[in-house]
């Protein structure tokens, strides 16, 4: 099990858990509900840079139910009021505020005293919102709601509303969030919902590094290693010796982008077999890189009379990425299955690469990045030595049959754009290079650095004017952070 990561519970876990921890000692929730609220409204803020930033006279909206995420939501509008002195805030108590447990009636009275007027009651539209805060339901919730209440969450979701914000989970499953933020753990059934939007999670020390669990997600700890000084003895062949196998005349760009992530990803040495007409313009594009050019087919793939160039060169690899950029000759997809079948190094197996004669080939341990539709193609060809990198929304890392499934929440939509999967297999690549007996590792730190990277770009530059080779000036940031967020 990958020590960095927390278990996914199911809403009756989730309650279990907590009533461990806190037995239902109030005076043990309330600074647990504190260090909610702050975390959900310093995420929240850093999320708004995707959009521009929260206004300095921003405006927010606060769903309150009866219960915690009313409370959390509540706080959560007080740290943002906090930081930002012209902002206001207006609180809608979906069951009166007489309905409020203790605890949500105590942050109420928080926020009233501590923002004075800039805090205002309203009972439905009252113009645009900047930010929305979701606190009306949370786990405890047992469907169906009240009519009226799912009515009034149908009209917000109508609002002008700049961002969307649920503490927990989207309430009812009805109000839909561009991000969903999961306090303490996170509940199963906001994984890959759409009313969820985006997942963040925001651990408040509820577990230690040994939880049990089958669904986890992954926490920025797993890059620690990558984070920390290098060991001051260390040279070029300590962090490994990646090959990449791929390109073709009609897809240039993409094995170039993974060999430019394979060098910015820490490995030691890359060497990239490419069609031998683009190896001048890639090789001044990327000299760190040692090009090998490769015959062509009459097409411009990779021909199999080159087969010598990797086989005689194959010892000094500690990992091979093949894929990016290939295309589909007939010749050149042979080409591949035999590299595959007789390899001696562990395999990332990507883009064209993904057919199931290809991933059933050989005994080598292997990462596959297969999208959606990738991975209906070769579902049922893929092996027990085969770690599985599932892209999506939520992108899923598994390694092996019954093993735990492991989900990454970062990155988003700035990643929807061509090149996004050439640069993430060249990131598990220069990892796998690195760790070449612990695929696993090395898929999932790819899969958490190429998100947290994407999230970086988006909330310098926005998601839309980017180009995907730009996440990779963001890595180096990313990696900084993850480091102190330990």
């Amino acid at each position: 099990m990958i020590a960095a990561s927390q278990p996914i519970l199911s809403c009756a876990e989730a309650r279990a858990v907590e009533a461990r921890i806190f037995g239902g000692d109030e005076a043990k929730e309330w600074p647990a509900m504190q260090r909610a609220g702050r975390a959900v409204a310093t995420a929240v803020v850093r999320d708004f840079a995707e959009i521009g930033g929260f206004p300095a006279n921003g405006h927010v909206l606060v769903l309150v139910g009866k219960g915690h995420n009313g409370g959390d939501a509540l706080l959560a509008a007080q740290a943002v009021l906090e930081e930002f002195p012209r902002a206001r805030a207006d609180v809608w108590f979906f069951f009166g505020e007489r309905a409020l447990r203790p605890l949500a009636a105590r942050a109420w009275r928080e926020l009233g005293h501590a923002m004075g007027a800039r805090v205002g009651r309203v009972e439905g539209p009252a113009g645009g919102y900047d930010l929305c805060l979701d606190g009306v339901f949370g786990f405890q919730f047992r469907a169906p709601a009240e009519e009226r209440v799912a009515v009034w969450l149908d009209r917000v979701n109508a609002w002008p509303i700049r961002l969307r914000a649920a503490v927990d989970l989207p309430s009812a499953g009805r109000f839909r969030a561009d991000f969903t933020y999961a306090t303490g753990s996170v509940k199963q059934p906001v994984v890959g919902a759409l009313e969820a939007g985006r997942v963040r999670y925001l651990d408040l020390g509820f577990f230690g590094v040994d939880a049990p669990g089958a669904a986890r997600v992954l926490t920025p700890a797993v890059l620690a290693p990558l984070a920390a000084l290098r060991d001051s003895q260390s040279d070029k062949r300590t962090y490994g010796h990646v090959f990449v196998l791929g390109g073709s005349r009609s897809y240039p760009g993409a094995v170039l982008m993974t060999v430019l992530a394979a060098l910015r990803g820490g490995a030691g040495l890359v060497t990239a077999f490419v069609p031998e007409s683009l190896v001048a313009a890639f090789a001044a594009r990327a000299p760190e890189a040692m090009w090998v050019g490769w015959p062509e087919t009459p097409e411009g793939g990779l021909a199999l009379e080159g087969q010598h160039l990797l086989a005689a060169r194959i010892a000094r690899a500690t990992a091979l990425v093949v894929g990016p950029g290939l295309g589909r000759e007939k010749e050149t997809l042979a080409l591949v299955r035999d590299s595959v079948g007789t390899a001696t190094v562990p395999l990332v197996i990507d883009a064209d690469a993904l057919q199931p004669d290809i991933v059933a080939a050989g005994r080598a341990p292997r990462v596959l990045t297969p999208h959606a539709g990738e991975y209906a193609r070769i579902a049922e060809a893929v092996g027990a030595n085969a770690v599985l990198v599932r892209k999506g929304p939520v992108t899923r890392v598994r390694g092996g049959a019954g093993a735990e499934t492991y989900h990454s929440f970062f990155g988003g939509p700035v990643l929807a754009r061509g090149g996004s999967g050439d640069v993430l297999a060249g990131l598990i690549g220069a990892q796998l290079g690195q760790t070449p007996d612990d695929p696993l590792l090395a898929a999932a730190r790819g899969v958490v650095w190429h998100g947290l990277a994407a999230d970086a770009l988006a909330r310098a530059h926005g998601q839309t004017a980017v180009q995907t080779t730009q996440v990779l000036d963001f890595l180096g940031g990313a990696l900084r952070e993850s480091a102190y967020e330990q």
